[in-house]
């Protein structure tokens, strides 16, 4: 079995996407930045015959509620199994969101060892009750999908507006093109207590130093991300994954945590490079 591990779109907004104050979805403004990840291996269960993992994330955030916003990532991860043998991937991806979620579109290429590289090309139009998703990579198709389904900065919009409010849950249909252009998840956000600004910090990092966080409050969240088209059993749903992470009321995300059942991958930052936000006096979303 090959082993590989990633991050949707939408964990990489969730992970390093800073945003500034909310207020209407429409209106969250997101501040351009880069943010550096180093991933390894923090456990495993049962037999997985993975012995180890490293690997590096690097992550571009830019754009503006007017011009809206682009992301750009590049993972790549190394596991080791059994006898010696190393799985090597590297994926990259590039996508475009506008600010009211209406329209998103997103490219991505990836690699295990020396294979062929897979691409995948689309674009997704929010109608009405309906979402129109035209893929021209890696064959040309077109479908729909439900109307609340939400893109990976919506996503992000969403959990931020829900801790605030002081909510515990959040259900949400999720899209963001990975995998073969046609991959939906169904995701449970369970969001925790507030945590005190005060509160020590066992484990320092950008995040926790920088002069534009410190006296934030920030909330323990797990988003858990299922396989929306899964035959439905009886019993529970095991998710395909499950990111856990301390999100500050301003967006941006520390701790990370990547569980994939068989085997959990930490997060941590590295960098974290807030860059100046260009927005136009016409701008009027």
């Amino acid at each position: 079995m090959a082993y590989s591990f990633r991050l949707s779109m939408g964990a990489l907004a969730v992970a390093a996407i800073a945003l500034g104050p909310v207020k209407a979805a429409a209106t969250v403004p997101f501040l351009p930045h880069e943010a550096l990840y180093e991933l390894s291996l923090l456990k495993t269960r049962g037999s997985s015959p993975i012995n180890s993992a490293r690997g590096r994330m690097v992550y571009q955030f830019s754009g503006n509620p007017c011009e809206g916003y682009t992301s750009e990532s590049r993972q790549v991860s190394e596991l080791e199994v059994g006898e010696g043998k190393v799985t090597l991937s590297d994926l990259r991806m590039t996508a475009w969101e506008d600010a009211t979620g209406k329209s998103y579109r997103f490219k991505s290429d990836s690699r295990m060892n020396e294979t062929e590289s897979s691409p995948t090309d689309g674009v997704a139009e929010r109608n009405g009750d309906h979402i129109t998703v035209k893929l021209k990579q890696p064959v040309v198709k077109t479908f729909t999908l439900d109307g609340t389904t939400v893109f990976p900065n919506q996503q992000v919009q969403r959990i931020v507006e829900a801790a605030r409010e002081g909510k515990t849950l959040l259900e949400l249909t999720f899209y963001d093109g990975s995998d073969d252009g046609e991959k939906v998840y169904n995701t449970l956000t369970v969001i925790g207590q507030p945590i005190p600004p005060d509160k020590p910090i066992a484990s320092p990092d950008p995040a926790t130093e920088s002069e534009q966080m410190k006296g934030l409050t920030r909330w323990p969240v797990t988003v858990s991300y299922y396989d929306h088209d899964a035959k439905k059993t009886e019993g529970a749903q095991t998710p395909v994954y499950t990111m856990s992470f301390e999100l500050y009321e301003n967006g941006v995300s520390r701790s990370l945590v990547l569980d994939y059942n068989d085997f959990v991958i930490a997060g941590a930052l590295s960098k974290l490079e807030i860059k100046d936000s260009k927005v136009t006096k016409s701008c009027t979303h």
